[in-house]
């Protein structure tokens, strides 16, 4: 009888989780891709999806461009040119260093901090890349909408991010009950970027 009575309460567990469907837009109204937005639980700690990532290299682009993980991910960088590449960044978050290589290195590197990372590879200027850590991964498609399911209910700081913007936005206070469907909207304020040099 109790096995039966966890095994109800671990499948009545999906159905009370809330979730939060967040819109990105630009101060036009246009939906702004890429952007990064996440929910920082005020109390206790956001759930765990240990998972891998992966950033290639491909016609001397990283692809995603902007890649969004829960921090302590492990993040694999495949080369899938006939080129090689030196991948690397200085960012404080996770300043790494792969050096001239082709294929998949053997060892994927530890994201174990939250924030914005550059990418760049020394031998191709025009690579530009962004991964951003944070505690509940989630990224706006061409849409500008993202959601982020199987939140416990509680109170939570819902944030955005965007690699182009001019200034972060606003975090917005999100209280969730069990089973609720919430919806925010951000307003990212974006910068012109200059022009990328052509690939050598």
């Amino acid at each position: 009888m109790r096995a039966l009575l966890i095994a109800a309460l671990a499948a009545a567990l999906p159905a009370l989780a809330a979730s939060i469907q967040v819109t990105a837009k630009d101060a036009r109204g246009a939906p702004v891709e890429n952007a990064a937005v996440w929910a920082v639980a005020r109390l206790a700690p956001p759930p765990r999806w240990r998972r891998e990532a992966a950033v290639e290299q491909k016609d001397k682009q990283f692809r995603p461009m902007v890649t969004v993980i829960q921090t302590h991910t492990m993040v694999r960088f495949p080369n899938r040119d006939d080129v090689r590449h030196h991948v690397y960044s200085f960012s404080a978050p996770k300043p790494f260093e792969i050096k001239l290589y082709a294929g998949t290195p053997v060892a994927p590197i530890l994201f174990d901090n939250p924030g914005e990372v550059v990418l760049g590879c020394n031998i191709h200027d025009s690579m530009l890349g962004w991964i951003y850590g944070v505690d509940t991964p989630l990224k706006t498609g061409a849409d500008g909408t993202a959601r982020i399911d199987e939140l416990p209910a509680g109170d939570y700081e819902l944030q955005a991010w965007q690699y182009a913007q001019s200034a972060k936005p606003a975090p917005r206070p999100v209280k969730l009950r069990a089973g609720e469907s919430f919806a925010a909207e951000f307003t990212v304020a974006l910068k012109a970027l200059p022009p990328r040099p052509a690939s050598r």
